[in-house]
C-alpha cells in the first residue's frame, strides 16, 4: 500500500487510509516463506475447504456482530466464516493488495455481502469506529517474530468481554507410516527457514501460554488432529497431498540453497510423505484452536 490518504466510507466502518508499512507489515511480507504465486493460492484454498469442519464446526458470530479478520489472504477461511455468521459483518485485512484483489473476486462471484477487504497493515492504521466485538487470526502468529506484541496490539481493538480466536498449526505433531527419517529432515527444513526468518512454524503448542500473557481471560485450547487414511480419500487429496506436502515441496530451492539438506535427499523426503497417501498410509497433523476473552 503506498502512503497516501483517502477516506473511504460503508455501512460499517470509516476509514482513513493512511498506511505507511513499518516493521510489521515489512515483517510479514518478508516471513512469508510460501510465497505468493499461483501454486500457494491454490494451497490456501485447499487447505481451507478440506478443513471447513474441523477449524469451523463452533465458529459462528451472532446477528450484528462485527468482526476483525487478520491475514485473510485470498479469503479462504473468509468465505466459510461469513457463511456461518450471515448476520455479522467482517473486515477482513491481509497486507498483499493482490491477495486482496484475489480474495474480492472470490467473494464476488459467490455473492456473500457482509465482508468488506482491506489492504492493510493492521499495526499502523486509523479506524473511526468503535471496538470490535471479535477478533479472527488463522495462520498469522507463525510468521512473526513478536508474536505476543501482536496479540497486545488486537487486544486493544476488542471491546471488553468480546473475544480472540487464533488457529495455528504445530508442525511438530506431524507423524506418519511408514515412518522415514528424509521426510522427517524436509519437515525440518520448512521449520528452519521459517525460524531463520523469525518465524515459528511450532508455535501451535504455544497459543494458551501467549493469550495469558498479554491478558486474555478464561482462555481455552481445544488440539484439532487431522487424521489421514485411505479411508479418507477426500483429505488424503486435500490436506496430505495439496496442503502438507506441497508447502513442503515449495520451499525445495530455498532449502538446498541455504544448505539445509541435499537435492537426492529433499526428493526422497517428498516421495515419502506421497507414499503415506498410498492404501496402507497414515498421515495425522495437530492444529491448535485459541480462544479468549477480553478483560
Amino acid at each position: 500500500m503506498k502512503v497516501g490518504e483517502t477516506t473511504k466510507r460503508t455501512s460499517s466502518f470509516v476509514f482513513k487510509d493512511r498506511f505507511s508499512f513499518w516493521d510489521w507489515g515489512d515483517e510479514m511480507a518478508k516471513a512469508y516463506i510460501h510465497g505468493y504465486d499461483p501454486s500457494e493460492k491454490k494451497r490456501l484454498h485447499d487447505q481451507a475447504n478440506s478443513l471447513v469442519e474441523l477449524f469451523h464446526s463452533d465458529t459462528s458470530y451472532s446477528v450484528g456482530s462485527r468482526i476483525l479478520e487478520v491475514g485473510c489472504g485470498v479469503g479462504s477461511q473468509t468465505i466459510t466464516l461469513a457463511r456461518k455468521s450471515p448476520n455479522a459483518s467482517f473486515l477482513s485485512i491481509d497486507i498483499s493488495e493482490e491477495s486482496i484483489s484475489e480474495a474480492r473476486e472470490v467473494f464476488e462471484k459467490c455473492g456473500l455481502k457482509n465482508v468488506q477487504f482491506l489492504c492493510a497493515d493492521i499495526f499502523n492504521f486509523d479506524i473511526e469506529t468503535e471496538p470490535f466485538d471479535h477478533v479472527f487470526v488463522c495462520h498469522v502468529l507463525e510468521h512473526l517474530s513478536q508474536p505476543e506484541k501482536a496479540l497486545s496490539i488486537l487486544q486493544n481493538l476488542i471491546k471488553v468481554g468480546g473475544t480472540i480466536t487464533v488457529i495455528e498449526g504445530d508442525h511438530g505433531s506431524t507423524y506418519f507410516y511408514p515412518d522415514s527419517e528424509a521426510a522427517q529432515k524436509v519437515i525440518q527444513c520448512q521449520v528452519e527457514l521459517q525460524n531463520r526468518k523469525g518465524g515459528n512454524a511450532n508455535i501451535g503448542r504455544e497459543l494458551y501460554p501467549l493469550l495469558n500473557a498479554v491478558g486474555f481471560k478464561n482462555v481455552k485450547v481445544s488440539p484439532r488432529l487431522v487424521y489421514v487414511d485411505s479411508s479418507k480419500p477426500g483429505l488424503v487429496d486435500g490436506f496430505t497431498k495439496n496442503t502438507f506436502t506441497a508447502m513442503i515441496e515449495g520451499v525445495r530451492e530455498s532449502s538446498i540453497a541455504a544448505g539445509l539438506i541435499n537435492e537426492t535427499t529433499f526428493d526422497d523426503g517428498i516421495k515419502a510423505l506421497y507414499r503415506t497417501t498410498e492404501l496402507d498410509g497414515v498421515f495425522s497433523y495437530t492444529f491448535f484452536k485459541a480462544i479468549g476473552t477480553k478483560r
